[in-house]
């Protein structure tokens, strides 16, 4: 079964304006990013249980804390960032989610052991909670390529991956050389695409982020697929990411990009024949 997931503060800041956007999609989950303009990591413990039960409330369930844990610079203070990564730790076991999403550090580039050394305690801390760190490929961070995301497959035990089509055209990937390897090692997957031409961000289906492929190589598998569309710049983007988003479509709103980003993937999921059944989409 695909199940399908979204960065639903793409669509409206505001945890209800992001609610009505998923059940408008007809998608049961969400990957907590932004919540009434506060990054995830800036969410208290109390406002963490009202918002929770906000979604329970809107019969949406979280799939995963995209995090920005890991979005700082190999040189800086690494325990200070455990201690954050510990406190979206604790976000993530009161909204009854066990994956937070998370990368590999800046600057890092002649840093691989300290990059090996930081990911390891990270994964260590993450695993007290019960929770499970999945890395994102990331232009800029240590693994944004497909032969550093291998390393890191082969050198960090407990470590988890999502992959990010985009995010590797962005970082200047052969987009036959990282699906093919990484494909059946990837625990879910990020739904962006991009242009090869001009790197430009556009909906799934129309880059060239093979994601058709990327669909059709799920087979049997469960998994989820959470959409990421970055076809407009919304609020709270500054936050995570300082690159000017360089959208090639042209929407008169944020809630009608995140629309039609849910629904590019769909016409791909069904144009792979797979059929909307109670719960995802199977074959």
């Amino acid at each position: 079964m695909i199940r399908l997931c979204a960065f639903a503060d793409e669509a409206d800041s505001s945890l209800e304006g992001q609610i009505e956007a998923l059940k408008a999609a007809d998608i049961g989950y969400i990957e907590l990013r932004g919540i009434n303009g506060k990054n995830i990591s800036a969410v208290t413990e109390d406002e963490a249980r009202e918002f929770k039960k906000q979604l329970e409330g809107g019969g949406i369930r979280v799939w995963s804390i995209g995090s920005p844990i890991g979005k700082i610079k190999i040189s800086d203070d690494i325990d200070a960032h455990i201690a954050l990564l510990e406190h979206i730790c604790r976000l993530a076991n009161i909204f009854e989610c066990d994956k937070i999403r998370m990368f590999s550090f800046y600057e890092a580039y002649e840093s691989e052991s300290e990059v090996y050394s930081a990911l390891r305690r990270m994964v260590a801390a993450a695993d007290k909670y019960g929770v499970a760190l999945y890395h994102e490929n990331e232009k800029g961070i240590w693994g944004d390529t497909a032969e550093r995301v291998m390393r890191l497959m082969d050198n960090i035990d407990g470590l988890n991956f999502v992959y990010d089509p985009a995010n590797f055209i962005e970082s200047g990937e052969d987009p036959e050389k990282t699906l093919y390897p990484l494909h059946a090692r990837t625990g879910y997957f990020h739904i962006k695409d991009a242009t090869l031409e001009d790197r430009k961000v556009v909906p799934a289906g129309y880059g060239g982020g093979r994601i058709p492929e990327l669909v059709s190589m799920i087979g049997e598998r469960d998994t989820v697929l959470s959409i990421e569309p970055h076809l407009m710049v919304f609020e709270g983007y500054s936050e995570f990411d300082d690159t000017k988003m360089q959208d090639k479509f042209v929407f008169k709103n944020n809630k009608e990009a995140f629309a039609a980003a849910a629904d590019a993937i769909k016409a791909v999921i069904t144009g792979a024949g797979y059929r909307k059944t109670d719960g995802g989409y199977t074959k």
